[in-house]
């Protein structure tokens, strides 16, 4: 069985993230796997599912640099990156935003810093980024945005003190789960719906058909191993597709879309479980 911390600290995602998957866990319960003993996600964005989860033994991965340095500075150094959140919160103002988002070195604190400030601040809590892999989201219409959340963040450390977190493209977990005792949860980017849905700015990197053929591809060949796999998709004939033909299991899921530019498709849409087990 697998081991927990306890549950009294709380920890929850620190990040606004697209996609993020705090609102879908109570439906995901049922489907978690009871029996496993290592945890690995390579999609790790927000880390919803992790931190609902608390693993001891997780090795968290995603291809985006910034959004790991973020996690291991929450990790190993989160004091001092509680401090450094409070100088931007008295600092904040329009100015400043534009300042702090146009200036993107620094120490690995201070990226982490700017990343979190930037995402309470800038609009819909949107990352993206441009061609030259700068982020480019305006400022969002918050009157008093909670620039520091000082417990979040400490219950954030607590639940990642036993992690590994590395950037990696999602294949690296090939590398390491290889038994029924690993659970592997992917959260890819979508496959879009319709032809104005793509969303590409999240690393500058496009997620399309081969790389969603690439991801099954992996599915498969960790579940010959033994090891319980869950994703999660758009509901679409295209992923449905793909996993009718490794023998997944596929779960219709609700879910309530927030971000999008156009107000009248937010609401409740359709995505996809699936699992090997």
């Amino acid at each position: 069985m697998v081991t927990q911390i306890p549950k009294a600290a709380y920890p929850r995602p620190f990040l606004k993230w697209a996609g993020g998957k705090s609102r879908l866990i109570q439906q995901y319960i049922p489907f978690f796997p009871k029996d496993y003993n290592n945890y690995y996600e390579p999609f790790l964005g927000g880390g919803a599912v992790f931190f609902y989860l608390q693993p001891i033994a997780a090795v968290l991965t995603d291809i985006n640099s910034e959004l790991i340095t973020t996690y291991r500075c929450v990790r190993d150094n989160v004091e001092e990156l509680i401090c450094l959140l409070k100088e931007h919160q008295i600092k904040h103002n329009r100015d400043y935003y534009y300042h702090i988002r146009a200036n993107s070195g620094g120490s690995d604190l201070e990226k982490a810093a700017r990343l979190i400030y930037l995402n309470k601040t800038c609009f819909n809590g949107l990352y993206r980024v441009n061609s030259q892999g700068q982020f480019n989201v305006p400022l969002g219409r918050y009157e008093n945005p909670n620039i520091c959340p000082e417990n979040l963040l400490r219950a954030a450390s607590a639940a990642l003190s036993t992690s590994q977190i590395k950037q990696a493209d999602f294949t690296d977990v090939l590398n390491q789960a290889t038994s029924s005792e690993d659970f592997v949860f992917c959260d890819p980017p979508y496959h879009p719906i319709s032809n104005t849905s793509y969303f590409t700015g999240y690393n500058g990197n496009s997620f399309g058909e081969k790389e969603q053929e690439l991801l099954r591809d992996t599915c498969a060949e960790l579940a010959s191993r033994g090891v319980k796999v869950m994703i999660c998709n758009s509901d679409c004939a295209f992923i449905r597709n793909l996993y009718k033909q490794i023998d997944f299991n596929i779960y219709p899921i609700a879910a309530s879309r927030s971000i999008n530019s156009n107000i009248k498709r937010r609401g409740i849409i359709y995505e996809l479980l699936i699992t090997s087990y």
